[in-house]
């Protein structure tokens, strides 16, 4: 049940809602009874299915810009698209920082970054962040790269 907990909890965390799977994962490392390899995993996929799901929503938001509750101007996208042409597809390696990386997934999908790219980068960036959490957690001597 615990894994499921943090694996909950860090899919909550990529999305646009608030979450800390950082603070789940750091309580179950210091418990003790876990294996930190699949702690790692859990969050990871947990935190990457989050995210392709930002990616989804964003693939499919756009068919509502012209309504007017839509809640995103004209002016935010294109600036969106321009931030995002200027720093590439490779700006989604920071998807696992706070406040802007949920938002670059989401549009990511917007502008139809090719899926897999999408899921390679991702996965790399969040799984390195993981790594470090617990690299923290366990006061850096149990972590092997």
């Amino acid at each position: 049940m615990a894994y499921l907990t943090l694996f909950f909890t860090a899919f909550v965390s990529a999305t646009l809602l608030p979450s800390s799977s950082e603070l789940v994962l750091t309580a179950m490392v210091t418990e003790g009874d876990y294996l930190l390899w699949l702690l790692w995993l859990v969050a990871m996929c947990g935190n990457v299915l989050g995210s392709c799901t930002n990616y989804w929503l964003g693939t499919q938001i756009m068919r509502f810009k012209d309504r007017r509750w839509f809640p995103v101007s004209s002016a935010s996208i294109t600036k969106a698209e321009q931030s995002f042409e200027k720093y590439g597809v490779y700006s989604l390696f920071f998807a696992w920082l706070p406040i802007v990386g949920d938002p670059l997934t989401v549009v990511a999908g917007i502008f139809k970054v090719r899926w897999w790219t999408f899921l390679w980068i991702v996965t790399l960036g969040k799984g390195v962040r993981y790594l470090v959490v617990l690299a923290f957690a366990t006061g850096l001597d149990n972590i092997i790269i």
